[in-house]
């Protein structure tokens, strides 16, 4: 991050125009700032360390992928949380504290559970009875989120139920159907 403020500002107008050398660059520059975010979580693991930063890395490219240099913000902030956000979150996932996002969980299932994909649907029939065997607010969640299209934000409200509740009810209804169709739910 010892870019000269002059050569950053031509290296993100570059980088707007497609100019790979200059992204390439930026990404070198801000390098150390994933490290330095992934050295003050502090895991035991080495793996989960590995993890960690390739995560990071992952983020800081989008990062500067998506950046806006015309809003005036300064990019180590903006970096910094979207940094910090990414590998929490994949902290979380990995720890069973957050759930996969949304789309791919019933679909992931599905597919575990099925020899192959028939477009017909026809080999889906077992998650649909799974998924049928749901009682209460689980039920009601599964239905909101999956069927209804609604925003785990808009569920919450709707019920008035704190967010993080509606993510855990998701998560025992997937652990639910995926156990009545005896997948591994671990």
């Amino acid at each position: 991050m010892s870019l000269d403020p002059e050569h950053e500002k031509n290296l993100w107008s570059l980088c707007s125009q497609g100019d790979l050398d200059a992204r390439e660059e930026l990404i070198v520059a801000y390098r150390p700032l994933v490290f330095w975010i992934a050295g003050k979580i502090h895991v035991n693991d080495s793996e989960l360390r590995q993890d960690i930063i390739q995560e990071g890395m992952l983020a800081l490219i989008n990062a500067v992928d998506k950046f806006e240099p015309e809003r005036e913000f300064k990019f180590s902030t903006y970096a910094w949380h979207k940094i910090h956000g990414q590998i929490i979150n994949m902290l979380e996932r990995s720890e069973k504290k957050a759930p996969v996002p949304l789309p791919d969980e019933l679909l992931q299932v599905a597919e575990e559970s099925c020899e192959y994909y028939d477009s017909s649907g026809e080999d889906w029939l077992d998650v649909a009875e799974s998924i049928s065997k749901l009682e209460g607010r689980e039920a009601e969640i599964v239905s909101a989120l999956f069927f209804e299209g609604k925003k785990p934000k808009e569920v919450a409200a709707e019920k008035k139920l704190d967010i993080s509740h509606v993510y855990r009810l998701r998560r025992t209804a997937i652990a639910k159907i995926r156990a009545c169709l005896g997948l591994e739910t671990g």
